[in-house]
């Protein structure tokens, strides 16, 4: 069946002003001024979008798909997270990983869990491994992974600049970074070895000594969570001044107050200041892992869930409140992230990507998304649901 959006005000991230697009076989046909796209003698599905704004659907490139946590005890693991959690925030693809604990939780659940999802209605990929260094793959090493499971496409969220890190050494870290190199040119994927980065006074000590002590580009590691104090920020520009990405995690609280960890727009109007370019820049959720406090001596004060709602809250933040332009706004949640995660179908209205997108009516509340053509979310009602679905 062929579908059409008639009418919508598209940003693709880009604006193009109203626009008909096509859909067909979960993948956007065509587009055409409203009124242009006319089909005679097959089924058509139309759906009124004039007075919306159709952007993207959003790629969320760290959300702990199993739930994460743990730091206080097995009562502190947090949940796994569920296709109802996920539409409503705007995301259309997701990347799975693991945090702290890859010992109760394992790969062969996390691949599980993606696949799950995506049979569900989403498209889902997922880094191999955890905190720890060496990795625990699927197949016995990271190189193989990427090069024969077509969902994983890098490693990690692997621990640098923590105390709950496994301490790597430098040698060990480049190994890995190697590998990832080697896996995704191989495997035909980008490889990102994606890095979770602590308080540590190191910081991105191990990513500066690998692009001026190895042969292996910048755009190999992405840095998260850069955006945890303005020293890690700091660094993650000047890192990106270097050829590399970062990836900001967006926190409950989307208003920029300068309070320790810098939100998402305070963190974009820095990267202004400082000349760096947005388009390597990437926003994720960190949605389902746990977000420990703790004190100077490393003992655990407070524990609270990140959300993938924060997204969503993010990205209405700097578009209500003028912090950038619309297409500067979305680019970090779609076109980005599929750029350096070489998401080649993701991330843009254009004719020959999936047919992920989002639409908003003009106060800027998600009214409707659809994944791969599917709708599933119309007029703000949830019409997809998790098989053990219980909403």
């Amino acid at each position: 069946m062929i579908r059409i959006l008639r009418g919508g005000d598209v940003y693709a991230p880009e604006p193009l002003g109203p626009q008909d697009v096509v859909l067909a076989g979960g993948k956007i046909a065509a587009l055409a001024p409203p009124g242009l796209a006319e089909f005679s003698g097959i089924p058509i599905e139309e759906l009124d979008v004039s007075g919306k704004i159709l952007v993207p659907g959003f790629i969320d490139s760290h959300v702990h798909i199993l739930g994460g946590g743990g730091e206080g005890g097995p009562a502190t693991r947090a949940p796994e997270i569920f296709l109802e959690d996920i539409i409503p925030s705007g995301v259309t693809t997701l990347i799975g990983c693991m945090g702290t604990d890859g010992t109760t939780r394992h790969m062969s659940s996390l691949l599980a869990k993606a696949n799950g999802l995506e049979l569900e209605g989403i498209s889902t990929y997922v880094f191999t491994g955890s905190y720890e260094i060496p990795v625990k793959t699927l197949t016995g090493g990271v190189r193989s992974d990427l090069i024969l499971i077509p969902k994983v496409i890098g490693a990690g969220e692997i621990a640098v600049s923590d105390h709950r890190s496994a301490q790597p050494t430098f040698d060990e870290f480049a190994r890995l970074a190697a590998e990832c190199r080697v896996g995704g040119l191989l495997g035909g994927k980008a490889g990102i070895l994606h890095c979770h980065l602590g308080d540590g006074p190191r910081r991105l000590d191990y990513l500066f000594r690998l692009i001026r002590e190895t042969e292996i580009p910048a755009t190999q590691v992405i840095p998260t969570h850069i955006n945890r104090n303005p020293e890690l920020l700091a660094e993650g520009i000047a890192y990106v001044q270097e050829g590399g990405f970062m990836d900001l995690t967006a926190g409950s609280d989307p208003d920029p107050q300068d309070n320790g960890h810098l939100s998402i727009a305070r963190s974009i109007q820095i990267c202004l200041d400082k000349k760096m370019p947005l388009e390597r820049l990437t926003v994720s959720s960190d949605s389902n892992g746990s977000m420990p406090v703790f004190d100077p001596q490393g003992r655990l004060t407070g524990l609270t869930i990140a959300t993938q709602k924060s997204l969503l809250a993010n990205f209405r933040f700097l578009v209500e409140n003028g912090i950038v332009d619309v297409a500067e706004a979305l680019a970090p949640f779609t076109r980005n992230p599929a750029a350096c995660y070489q998401l080649e179908q993701k991330g843009e209205i254009k004719a020959g990507k999936d047919a992920d997108l989002l639409a908003f009516d003009r106060d800027w509340n998600l009214t409707d998304v659809l994944a791969r053509g599917r709708v599933m979310m119309a007029g703000g009602d949830l019409l997809a649901k998790g098989t053990f679905s219980t909403k």
